[in-house]
């Protein structure tokens, strides 16, 4: 029923010479003026440089310019192993703006570019040869079965391209079935060929094809639809080189279509223009659900930018915060010991410190006592890893010894391996890194002398522990002090302090004891406490809460020590209520001894 044939023999490829007696015999329109044919000659070179990729071969040459010789927008020419290529598919652009080479370039034509599409399913796909002698009408049905085999044997292979073969169904149904070569019940049959085929390989979907579908039904009859149904779905699973299966299908079909004239009524007068009215509406539903499906992919890239700046923005955020929290950290475990003020200018004459004092005995066997809490739950137990083999070294294993000689005696392959092999390994001992930020303002004096006293028997009992553990303790106000620093060394002497200062800092406290000490980074034991009231402004509460949910993310374990039954809770924090200020410094013991049991 086609005008055109997307696939050319060589006879049906005439020299340029004979072009212009060609189209005035053969009373097609004429040929196009083809001016400066030089200009396409790189466009056709490129496109012949991606046919490689769409079409899996390189012995072809892609020809592009105004004007083809088969009179279609594109043909393949197995003989010739050529692709021409009209060059007004690429209207409005002109040669200089067209560049095929360039991957995604395509995106600017696609109409184009479906139709290229097309042309390479057919190089890839129809290579079955027509033979010589054979009825021109079982060819030409052959011919119809190709369009829809070819481009559902590519899409099988390229499922990325059924946006492009969409396209091309436009370019290249239209013409066809507007200019038929035949009439009737079999022009009929052509369009049902040519659209309910693209359907049924999942090109076009099915409630866009509805019109067609249901005028073909009423010109041809169930039956008779059913029955092309079949041959169609039947050529869709003929093999690349199976000619002799295709024309078979072909004469299948031209006797379906004879067996079936005499007892169909008459075909409408007009039958030309409601089947091109039915391939319009088709055409149409495409258009407006590729528009939805390209508004649809819009909306969910613009969802992907949109999380990617977010992405972007939040990493930006957190380096820095990171350059921040360094320069605080810095700034607070100054080697002068002095208090800093948040934007870490030296503040002496806030400094909460009140002197040093020998530690007492019962200090030092609690530092000692905790040592040894912490190196009982630091141990861990050596990892057994048992492997299989057919060859030594390993203890034998008889029965797989017997398995693999019955094996071997069968003639099979041995798979049986008799040797088993236990491998044990040490696993490594963690650190601990425990931080505590204590609160100095005036509502918190009754907690300075047990902090002080905690805080010197974590750190000397984590130093004996090991070399990698390290703790550190700040003082908070408004200002920052830091009591213990981040330093392998155990502290000599306890430091103490008072609690005179207003307003809180908390925040800025976190994250230079998140920087010493390496609190978000996993692989140690960490711990932090925070000995407060937790009677802060809102402003307040949210900078702390905000490191204190960073830290808990990623598995700091944070605990909050209160004195008084009317303090606040921090959110994210493990509140825990000490009614006898003295008893903090063994909370804080066990809250240690159970971060590091819980490392892994």
């Amino acid at each position: 029923m086609s005008a055109h044939h997307h696939v050319q023999s060589s006879a049906t490829a005439p020299d340029d010479d004979a072009d212009l007696a060609r189209w005035d015999d053969d009373g097609a329109p004429p040929a196009q003026p083809r001016s400066s044919p030089a200009a396409w000659l790189r466009v056709g070179a490129e496109l012949g440089d991606r046919l490689v990729a769409l079409s899996g071969r390189q012995d072809l040459l892609v020809t592009c310019r105004p004007g083809t010789r088969s009179g279609a927008p594109a043909a393949y020419f197995p003989g010739l192993g050529e692709v021409e290529f009209d060059a007004e598919l690429f209207a409005p652009l002109q040669a200089h703006e067209v560049h095929p080479r360039i991957v995604g370039d395509e995106e600017r034509y696609p109409a184009a570019w479906g139709v290229f599409v097309h042309e390479a399913a057919h190089a890839a796909h129809s290579v079955w040869e027509q033979p010589a002698g054979a009825d021109p009408r079982v060819v030409e049905a052959a011919l119809l079965l190709e369009e829809s085999r070819a481009e559902g044997a590519h899409l099988t292979r390229r499922p990325m391209d059924r946006t492009y073969l969409r396209t091309s169904a436009r370019t290249l149904v239209m013409p066809d079935i507007a200019n038929p070569s035949v009439q009737g019940i079999e022009h009929a049959a052509g369009v049902a060929a040519l659209i309910l085929g693209r359907r049924d390989v999942g090109i076009l979907d099915a409630g866009e094809t509805r019109a067609v579908a249901d005028l073909c039904e009423h010109v041809l009859g169930a039956d008779l639809l059913a029955t092309l149904t079949g041959i169609w779905a039947a050529a869709h699973q003929c093999a690349d080189h199976d000619a002799a299966t295709m024309l078979a299908h072909a004469r299948e079909w031209c006797e379906a279509l004879d067996a079936a004239a005499p007892s169909l009524p008459a075909p409408p007068e007009d039958l030309t223009d409601l089947l091109s009215g039915a391939v319009v509406v088709v055409m149409d539903r495409m258009a407006a659900n590729d528009a939805a499906d390209l508004a649809a992919q819009a909306v969910a890239n613009n969802a992907v930018a949109a999380r990617s700046r977010a992405q972007a923005k939040d990493r930006a955020q957190q380096a820095d915060h990171g350059r921040k929290a360094a320069a605080t950290a810095r700034s607070v475990f100054n080697p002068r010991g002095t208090t800093v003020d948040p934007d870490g200018t030296p503040a002496p004459y806030s400094n909460p410190v009140t002197g040093t004092r020998r530690p007492t005995a019962a200090e030092q066997t609690a530092a000692a006592s905790l040592s040894r809490a912490l190196r009982a739950a630091a141990y861990r137990e050596r990892t057994e890893e048992r492997t299989t083999s057919p060859t030594p070294p390993g203890r034998l294993n008889m029965r797989q010894a017997l398995a693999r000689d019955a094996q071997r005696a069968a003639g099979s392959i041995p798979t049986a391996e008799p040797f088993t092999h236990t491998r044990r390994r040490h696993s490594p001992t963690p650190p601990l890194r425990a931080g505590i930020a204590v609160d100095v303002s005036g509502s918190m004096s009754a907690a300075c002398g047990p902090v002080a006293s905690a805080a010197w028997i974590v750190a000397r009992a984590a130093a004996m522990t090991g070399p990698d553990s390290r703790t550190a303790t700040i003082a908070y106000d408004t200002n920052l002090t830091a009591l213990t620093r981040p330093t392998h060394r155990a502290p000599e002497r306890v430091t103490t302090f008072d609690a005179r200062g207003t307003s809180h800092n908390l925040g800025d406290a976190l994250d230079a004891l998140d920087h010493g000490l390496d609190l978000s980074r996993p692989g140690a034991g960490r711990l932090l406490v925070i000995v407060t009231d937790a009677k802060y402004t809102g402003y307040e509460t949210a900078n702390a809460v905000t490191r204190i949910k960073r830290l808990t993310a990623a598995g700091c374990a944070v605990l909050q020590l209160t004195l008084s039954k009317e303090s606040l809770h921090l959110p994210g924090t493990t509140l825990l209520h000490l009614p006898r200020p003295s008893s903090a410094p063994a909370a804080i013991a066990k809250a240690a001894t159970d971060a590091i049991r819980k490392t892994r």
